[in-house]
């Protein structure tokens, strides 16, 4: 029989966060007690504000098409957001709705790289990076971190990388899936980097609100128009009001790529849900009460996951800064993260994210944006399961 499969869908490697979650599920529907520490979203509930804003929208009969890149009040309601809270001044014509942030992320490569085209990213790095690029049908060069440097890149490591074909550098911070946050005088030296190069960053800042210890988030394209003209600001709704289902994400880009992007999203997926975007607009324009009380337990819990993995023979762990992730390093267990995880399910019924899917070798991810009972339990397991092997 004739091959069909196109050769870049052959190249492709599938979610592992979304398989580890969805044999957890099955397992779970079977009956089975599993402790699952893969899915990547929150575990609250959308606000009641949004929720309301959506159903109204629905009894108003906002169920048609919207234009491609969203509709014109939720594009201004995100640029006013932006220069309100991220200090970045974009038109609403420089803001692009789409089905997610995942979805932004794809267009923004998509829109920018040409077949041959390097783009260059950080392990570990969110397991759909890569396979964007090669979707692309352009090379992903990976700069691999440490715990050493929290999982950060340097100015150097960045320069080393860069070669004539470098098209993107591909920045997440606060990170998924290890939860490092740089600074703005680390933000910038990278920057500075790209500006000298002639290299686009795409600034994946979803988890933006999500940060601890009194950190603060900064937006590469804040720090002045030489690093304005050379990012793409991805956010989205997904982490910061636990929209995940509804699909929805923003980038804002210079007018250029913003372009094409609307051009690209007219062609594949038409508009974001008509309805959805009505609470999007709710999201921002309405209370945020809510993220102070997430934050309060999401802190809680880190505190006990971090101080938990690191009295566990052979796993040593960095704290996060941001997002709703910590990432142990499993070397010292004897055991590639990817057997790790599946004797840990297969024997302690828990699902973690093996550390392959990122790039590393040495790591597990665990999400603590799940219940505190969810995490000692599972740690508990987590810990017998280590010890057997420490013997």
């Amino acid at each position: 029989m004739k091959d069909f499969v196109a050769e870049r869908a052959k190249v492709l490697t599938p979610s592992l966060t979304l398989a580890v979650d969805a044999k957890a599920k099955a397992m779970k529907a079977a009956g089975e007690d599993v402790c699952g520490f893969g899915a990547g979203e929150p575990d609250f509930d959308t606000p009641q504000h949004i929720k309301d804003a959506a159903v109204a929208a629905l009894a108003k009969g906002m169920t048609k098409y919207t234009p491609s890149s969203g509709t014109p009040e939720l594009r201004q309601a995100i640029a006013e957001k932006l220069g309100r809270e991220n200090g970045i001044q974009y038109k609403a014509g420089q803001v692009i709705v789409s089905c997610g942030g995942k979805h932004s992320c794809f267009n923004v490569v998509f829109a920018t790289c040409n077949p041959g085209d390097e783009v260059i990213i950080p392990a570990p790095y969110w397991l759909s990076y890569p396979e964007m690029v090669k979707m692309a049908g352009a090379k992903p060069v990976i700069i691999p971190t440490s715990d050493a440097s929290e999982f950060k890149i340097t100015p150097e490591q960045l320069r080393a990388a860069i070669t004539p074909r470098t098209k993107l550098f591909i920045l997440n911070s606060p990170s998924n899936p290890t939860g490092s946050l740089y600074t703005r005088a680390e933000l910038e030296a990278l920057g500075r980097v790209c500006i000298e190069k002639g290299v686009l960053v795409l600034s994946d800042e979803i988890y933006e609100k999500l940060v601890y210890d009194g950190a603060q988030h900064h937006s590469l394209a804040s720090s002045g128009k030489e690093f304005y003209d050379i990012t793409v600001t991805v956010i989205g709704f997904s982490k910061a009001y636990s929209m995940t289902g509804w699909r929805l994400g923003y980038l804002a880009a210079p007018e250029p790529i913003a372009k094409a992007i609307d051009a690209i999203q007219s062609h594949s997926t038409s508009n974001p849900t008509s309805f959805a975007q009505a609470g999007a607009v709710a999201a921002l324009q309405g209370p945020q009460d809510h993220l102070k009380a997430w934050l309060a337990e999401y802190t809680k819990r880190r505190a006990y996951m971090f101080q938990r993995l690191n009295a566990i023979p052979g796993v040593s762990c960095v704290n996060a800064k941001g997002a709703f992730y910590l990432m142990p390093n499993i070397s010292k267990v004897g055991l590639a993260p990817m057997e790790f995880s599946k004797q840990l399910l297969d024997e302690e019924k828990v699902a973690v994210v093996p550390g392959e899917a990122f790039g590393t070798d040495k790591h597990m991810r665990l999400s603590y944006a799940s219940s505190m009972a969810n995490i000692e339990k599972g740690l508990d397991r987590i810990e017998r399961f280590c010890r057997k092997r420490a013997r």
